[in-house]
């Protein structure tokens, strides 16, 4: 039997069907045939985007970012080109001599590279930003596949640590994260630009295609602060917490015609250009963004707030018992004086004459003149992060709380909002806007808080401190009268006021006669024994403010050999 005759092997199918499936065939085929066509001879871009998409590559061009300068164009903050290493994860292979090869030149473990190497992503990710010039070079000569360099800008710090909590710094990605750095992001990022590249398998660049975008520049910044007086206020501080082996310390230098924030320092500082081991505590601008009660410092603002009202004149009598209860607490002064003039409450710093003189006021007077002056308001610097303090609603006030807030406590301050406040008594009554960016003197425009004449008699009192029989006489400066306030406040510790923890200010003016600069400093905890304002805080005042204005060149007012009440503020005082 053959194989044609064995009915089992016979294909009896029927016509129709062989038909079908040929004709389906055919179409399949047709249609195959017909989209080729398409896609290569008249859809060609399809393709070309497709073989574009593996080869061709967009690079983002990073602008450069603008400068910081202080107001001399004293460099502050400038971005120099570096590279950086990046690898492609679908393109990296690489042998374990060329990882072993790769890792001494990075200066780190194996391991740790493998690591990094190994990282679960799909795109373009970071291997070490940035890497030096001599690793650049290296890199480069060695050839990796899937590892590539890419220009990049780094930020460099000239003045480093004495103007790190001002200026601020940037991340990796040249971004601000603190200070003026991150306050005006968008002014010195500039706009990053793109350029197209083609790169081969490996993705290494072949050819530089042509530019898509155009990065543009960041803008320039030009800071109000004096890089000569940030330095002088950063070595004098730094001293004193040296010498009175303090936790830290502030200083804030005004300059009270046009607001302009000259100096700002705190202590301790770190270092923006080596930020490996850095601490998130030492960033922190404690002048602007910390609170402390103030202390003896805003009795002035009391006197003025007693003055304003008529209830008291500056040559007033005050009776100042050795206690002055209010409610269940006893007022208390250092020294004990049976009865003083509201100047020389001032002078000596008393807390029963400033008490009594805040009981003649309602709470609404009281918290009414502290608002004026910019208590419990943020002080409109524009730095991120300030503070507005703490001033509760008078309405919430007991009695024995408004005559403890003559004195400085229960109510809250930072810095750069109590060396603000002081203006008010530099400027005849009037407060400057606070800037930390360099303006034109006609741009400003105050905010009265003190009639003229208030202003004067209070800086009048405020003149006297530094004289003989004054809390503040080591604030004195050579040649040039001195208004100013001390305190010596203690702290609060778990809701409890230390007995042996302090923090002690002082904030002063000078020229007297007409003010220009307006100093104000803070010194936390120090523990030397010495610890009054007028004794720790006021030799910082006095060195800063004798450089500065010699810096200035602004002509004494009085003569070297003595500090003494000119006729202005006796005038001020009534004639007496």
């Amino acid at each position: 039997m053959n194989y044609h005759s064995r009915k089992l092997l016979k294909l009896n199918l029927a016509p129709w069907r062989m038909a079908t499936v040929g004709g389906l065939l055919l179409a399949g085929l047709t249609v195959v045939a017909g989209r080729a066509f398409y896609l290569q001879g008249l859809n060609t871009d399809y393709l070309q985007g497709k073989g574009d998409a593996v080869s061709n590559r967009n690079l983002t061009l990073p602008a450069h970012r603008g400068q910081v300068t202080d107001r001399y164009g004293q460099l502050l903050a400038i971005s120099t080109p570096v590279e950086s290493l990046w690898a492609r994860a679908a393109d990296l292979n690489l042998s374990a001599d060329q990882r072993v090869h790769l890792a001494r030149v990075l200066d780190i473990s194996p391991a740790e590279l493998a690591k990094t190497l190994t990282r679960k992503t799909r795109g373009e990710f970071s291997v070490r930003r940035p890497v030096t010039p001599e690793q650049a070079v290296k890199i480069a000569a060695m050839g990796l596949p899937g590892l590539t360099l890419q220009r990049e800008y780094r930020r460099y710090y000239p003045a480093g640590a004495v103007t790190a909590q001002v200026v601020g710094f940037t991340n990796v990605d040249d971004k601000g994260q603190e200070g003026v750095e991150r306050a005006y992001q968008d002014w010195l990022a500039g706009r990053a630009g793109e350029r197209q590249i083609l790169r081969d398998r490996h993705g290494n660049t072949i050819r530089d295609l042509a530019p898509i975008k155009t990065a543009q520049m960041g803008g320039n910044l030009t800071l109000s602060l004096d890089l000569k007086i940030q330095y002088l206020a950063h070595r004098e501080l730094a001293a004193a917490i040296e010498k009175h082996k303090a936790k830290g310390g502030s200083i804030v230098v005004l300059d009270a015609k046009t607001g302009e924030i000259l100096a700002l320092v705190n202590q301790p500082v770190f270092n923006p250009n080596n930020r490996q081991n850095y601490k998130p505590d030492l960033m922190r601008n404690r002048a602007v963004i910390d609170t402390f009660e103030p202390g003896s410092t805003v009795k002035p603002f009391v006197a003025a707030a007693v003055l304003e009202r008529g209830l008291f004149h500056p040559d007033s009598v005050i009776e100042t018992p050795d206690n002055f209860r209010v409610g269940n607490k006893l007022v208390h002064d250092e020294h004990h004086h049976p009865e003083l003039t509201v100047t020389e409450i001032i002078q000596k710093s008393s807390n029963v004459g400033a008490a009594k003189m805040a009981m003649t006021l309602t709470p609404q007077q009281h918290w009414e003149v502290l608002h004026r002056a910019g208590f419990g308001q943020l002080p409109g610097s524009g730095f991120p992060g300030e503070t507005a303090g703490r001033l509760r609603d008078p309405a919430t006030w007991k009695p024995v709380e408004q005559a403890t807030m003559a004195y400085g406590y229960g109510l809250s301050v930072s810095l750069l909002q109590l060396t603000r406040a002081y203006m008010a008594f530099a400027n005849d009554g009037e407060v400057m806007p606070l800037s930390f960016l360099k303006r034109e003197p006609q741009e400003i425009v105050g905010e009265r808080v003190f009639s003229p004449t208030v202003a004067r008699e209070v800086r009048a009192m405020m003149e006297t401190v530094t004289q003989e029989g004054g809390t503040g006489t080591l604030t004195r400066v050579p040649g040039y009268r001195v208004a100013g306030k001390t305190g010596t406040a203690h702290k609060l510790v778990n809701g409890h006021y230390a007995p042996d923890r302090y923090l002690a200010s002082f904030v002063g003016m000078a020229p007297a006669s007409n003010p220009r600069l307006i100093i104000g400093v803070t010194i936390d905890e120090p523990s030397d024994g010495v610890y009054y304002g007028g004794s720790v805080a006021g030799p910082v005042f006095a060195q800063v403010m004798a450089a500065s204005l010699r810096l200035l060149g602004l002509p004494p007012d009085a003569p070297e050999t003595e500090t003494k009440m000119t006729e202005n503020a006796v005038s001020a005082r009534g004639g007496a």
